[in-house]
């Protein structure tokens, strides 16, 4: 008598399993469909140089040349012209 009932017990739980499965997969097929899509174009965000955030990039500004505070000094026995 208790092989039966543990093999119905098996039974129940392998049926409980494959229920929650299917849900799961019903409740993943109904997010794909009303999702709002997009892809990473809808999902890009920029941040202009005060810190703000829009959805539009920012404009180019013309830069002519590197300020020599932001250069990187050269390394051992490289010239300043490598560096530049």
């Amino acid at each position: 008598m208790a092989r039966s009932q543990n093999s119905f017990m098996k039974k129940q739980l392998e049926q409980k399993r494959l229920k929650k499965k299917k849900d799961k997969e019903e409740r993943k097929q109904e997010r794909q469909e009303n999702s709002a899509g997009g892809g990473l174009e809808n999902m890009m965000v920029y941040v202009d140089k005060f810190g703000n955030f829009s959805s539009t990039p920012p404009e180019e500004e013309n830069k002519v040349g590197t300020p020599e505070s932001r250069r990187r000094p050269p390394a051992k026995g490289e010239s300043k012209d490598a560096a530049e």
